[in-house]
C-alpha cells in the first residue's frame, strides 16, 4: 500500500483552519463596509445639510443687503445734490454690518457721486465696468458676476436703483465685495468645521468659483466638476466627487434660489473613513486572544476527528486492493459509513455517469452524421407544440440518391449524407434543430420562424449543394418542403404530412427546389 504525506487529519485541519480563516476575514470585511457605508451616508449627509444651511444663510443675507441698499437709496433720493449727505450715507452703509468692501452712489449716467472708504479713488469718474453698466441699465435691484472693476479687483457689484417721488431714476446705490481680499463670505461662510481637510466653496451661475478657502482658486471656472454642473442647474443633493487635485471627496450641494449661486461642503474620503482603519484595527488587536483560543480548540478538534478516519481509509483501500470488504463490517462507528459510501458512490457514479452518457448520445444522435436522430425531433416538436411555440419544419431530401450508392457505392454514399449534414449545420441559426429523419431524408426544425425565413435558410443550404463538390466527385441537389405551425397545420403530425406534400411538389416540379406548403 502506497504511503501519502497528505494525510486525512491534515486535510480537516487545513478545511476547519481555512473556514475559520475565512469566516473570520469575512466578518471584519462585513464589518468594515458596513461602518464605510455608515460614515460615508452620515458624512454626506452631514455636507448637504451644511451646504443648505450656508445657502440659506447666504440666500438672506443677499436678500438683507437689497433691504438695506433700497433704504439708502430711499434716503439719498431727496439728496442727490448734498456731497455731504451722500458721503454719510455710503460711510454708514459700509460700516453699518461690514457687509460690503465698499460702496458707491451714482447718477444716472454712472458717475461716481459718493464712494466709500474715500481709498477707493473713484470719486468723480464715470463708472465703465461691465457690472455697473448692467446694473445702471437695468435699473432693477441687481447682482453682477465677476468681474474686474475700474480698481483692477475682482469684485461681484450688488446693487439698487434710485428714483424720485415722480419716479424719475436719479442713479443707483451699491456696495462691492472683493472676491480676492477679506470679505463677507469668510464671515458669512468661514472655513468648514473642521482643520481635516474639509472645505466650502461657492460657485456663481456659470460655475465660477466666486469663495474659496484657497484665494488663488477664486474666479477659476470649474462647469466640468458634476457638482458644480447639478448646483448650477438649481439642484441640491449628494455626490462622491474627485476634485482638482485627484482627491475623492465626499460633497453636499445646495442652491441660492435667489442668484443662482451654488454652495458645497466637501470632506476628502480618505480622512471620513480614517476612523473606520482605525476600528478595524481596534477590533482585531483585541480578537487576537479569543481567535488564538479557537485556533487551539480547531486544531485539537480536527485532529480527534481525523484518527478515526485515518484509520477507515487504510482498511478501506485494503479491502480495495484485497478485493475483500469483510474487514470493514468490523469497524464500528458512522465515520466508517460515511467514508466508504463516499468511495464507493465516487467510483460508482463515475462508473454510471460515464455509461449514462454513452447512452444517451447513442439515443439522441444519429451516429452516421451526427447531427440528432428521429426520436430527439419527434420530442423537440411534441414540447415546442405542446407550448404553442409556433416553429417552421423543412423536410429535406436528397434527389436520386439512390444512384448515388449505386454508382459510387454506400461509402460514397454515407459520406454524402454525412457532407449534407455538415451544411445543414453551417446554414443553421442560432436555436436551430437539425435531424436525419431516415435514410437521405433530413429535418430542419426552426422556432419562431415564418414561412419565408426558413424558405430562405432551405435555399441557402440548396444553394450551397448545388455549387460544392461532394465526397462522389461532382454537387448533389436536394428538394425541400416546408411548412409552418401553427398557420399551416394545427398538430405535428399535419406539420409533417404539409412538408412532405411540399416537398412531393418539389420533386415533380422538376427537383432542386423549394416548396412552401399552402395555408390552412
Amino acid at each position: 500500500m502506497k504511503t501519502y504525506q497528505l494525510k486525512l487529519k491534515h486535510l480537516i485541519m487545513g478545511v476547519a483552519m481555512a473556514a475559520f480563516f475565512f469566516t473570520s476575514i469575512g466578518s471584519v470585511w462585513s464589518g468594515y463596509r458596513m461602518n464605510v457605508d455608515s460614515i460615508k451616508e452620515n458624512t454626506l449627509e452631514t455636507n448637504r445639510v451644511y451646504a443648505q444651511k450656508l445657502a440659506s444663510t447666504a440666500d438672506g443675507y443677499l436678500d438683507e443687503a437689497f433691504q438695506l441698499l433700497g433704504y439708502s437709496a430711499n434716503q439719498v433720493s431727496t439728496n442727490m445734490n448734498d456731497e455731504h449727505a451722500l458721503n454719510q450715507e455710503t460711510e454708514r452703509l459700509r460700516l453699518q454690518n461690514q457687509m460690503f468692501n465698499s460702496v458707491v452712489i451714482t447718477n444716472a449716467k454712472g458717475l461716481v457721486l459718493s464712494v466709500s472708504p474715500p481709498s477707493v479713488e473713484i470719486k468723480g469718474e464715470v463708472l465703465t465696468s461691465i457690472g455697473a453698466k448692467e446694473a445702471l441699465s437695468k435699473k432693477k435691484p441687481f447682482i453682477s458676476k465677476p468681474y474686474e472693476a475700474m480698481t483692477g479687483r475682482l469684485i461681484i457689484f450688488i446693487s439698487h436703483p434710485i428714483f424720485s417721488e415722480s419716479n424719475e431714476y436719479l442713479g443707483m446705490v451699491a456696495g462691492t465685495i472683493y472676491l480676492k481680499e477679506p470679505n463677507v463670505f469668510q464671515t458669512l461662510l468661514g472655513e468648514h468645521y473642521s482643520k481635516d481637510g474639509s472645505y466650502v466653496y461657492v460657485v456663481d451661475s456659470d460655475g465660477r468659483v466666486i469663495y474659496h478657502q484657497d484665494p488663488s482658486r477664486i474666479n477659476d471656472v470649474v462647469t466640468k466638476n458634476k457638482v458644480v454642473q447639478a448646483v448650477m442647474s438649481g439642484k441640491s443633493g449628494i455626490q462622491l466627487v474627485e476634485n482638482t487635485k485627484g482627491v475623492k471627496m465626499l460633497a453636499g450641494y445646495s442652491a441660492v434660489p435667489s442668484t443662482g449661486w451654488g454652495v458645497v461642503a466637501q470632506k476628502p474620503l480618505e480622512v471620513a473613513l480614517a476612523p473606520s482603519f482605525d476600528r478595524v484595527q481596534e477590533v482585531i488587536i483585541k480578537s487576537v486572544p479569543l481567535m488564538a483560543v479557537s485556533i487551539i480548540i480547531v486544531l485539537w478538534a480536527a485532529a480527534r476527528i481525523a484518527n478515526p478516519l485515518q484509520q477507515l481509509a487504510i482498511l478501506t483501500e485494503e479491502s480495495l486492493d484485497k478485493k475483500d470488504v469483510e474487514g470493514l463490517k468490523s469497524v464500528s462507528g458512522w465515520y466508517f459509513e460515511a467514508y466508504s459510501l463516499k468511495n464507493v458512490l465516487i467510483r460508482s457514479l463515475s462508473f454510471l455517469h460515464g455509461q449514462v452518457t454513452f447512452f444517451k448520445d447513442q439515443s439522441t444522435v444519429d451516429p452516421l452524421t451526427g447531427v440528432t436522430n428521429r426520436r430527439t425531433m419527434d420530442s423537440v416538436l411534441a414540447e415546442w407544440s405542446a407550448s404553442n411555440v409556433p416553429h417552421a419544419f423543412i423536410l429535406l431530401d436528397l434527389d436520386q440518391f439512390k444512384s448515388v450508392n449505386d454508382t459510387y457505392g454506400h461509402a460514397v454514399g454515407d459520406k454524402v449524407l454525412q457532407f449534407l449534414a455538415r451544411h445543414m449545420e453551417s446554414v443553421a441559426r442560432e436555436g436551430d434543430i437539425c435531424c436525419r429523419y431516415g435514410g437521405e431524408e433530413f429535418v430542419m426544425l426552426l422556432p419562431k420562424t415564418t414561412a419565408d425565413e426558413a424558405a430562405q435558410v432551405a435555399e441557402q443550404l440548396r444553394e450551397i449543394l448545388s455549387t460544392t463538390e461532394s465526397p462522389c466527385g461532382k454537387p448533389v441537389t436536394l428538394s425541400a418542403g416546408i411548412a409552418v405551425f401553427p398557420e399551416m397545420a394545427d398538430s405535428t403530425e399535419a406539420l409533417i404530412e404539409a412538408a412532405d406534400s411540399a416537398l412531393y411538389r418539389a420533386k415533380q416540379a422538376g427537383r432542386n427546389q423549394v416548396k412552401i406548403a399552402e395555408k390552412i
